[in-house]
């Protein structure tokens, strides 16, 4: 079996793992790893694509090991994906969950309460400027 030949059907055995459910075999490869954090914050390729204005083709060659993103795409995609461009590249580091991020959304969901109370905060003294206006 030639290498190309071999490389083919490796390919060909991880996709069969992959659509089996073992995340694991997602992560031997950078297009895996973009595959398990697009999946993990719950996008589809053409979601993402857009988010980073990308054609689908590109971002599916990415998946597909065809191709690897630029450096300055890579980080574009670590941020949108939330997570280390060392983990998309190597691996190492933390992986993204597969149930998502509950750390990500506990801390959004935190961000947002601080917000409303600051909004409300302004609005209540918006209406004592106004009453002071009026009197």
């Amino acid at each position: 079996m030639s290498y190309e030949n071999q490389r083919q059907f490796e390919k060909l055995a991880d996709r069969e793992m992959t659509l089996n459910g073992r995340a694991e075999d997602m992560d031997d490869t950078i297009g895996g790893r973009i595959t398990r954090a697009r999946n993990a914050q719950g996008l589809s390729v053409a979601q993402l694509a857009r988010r980073l204005g990308l054609r689908t083709t590109t971002l599916s060659h990415w998946e597909n090991d065809r191709a690897e993103p630029r450096p300055n795409r890579l980080l574009m995609l670590a941020g949108v994906l939330a997570v280390s461009p060392t983990w998309l590249l190597t691996g190492q580091g933390t992986a993204p969950s597969e149930d998502g991020d509950d750390t990500s959304v506990r801390l959004l969901k935190q961000e947002l309460t601080r917000l409303r109370d600051d909004a409300t905060t302004i609005v209540d003294r918006l209406d004592r400027a106004i009453e002071r206006l009026g009197e």
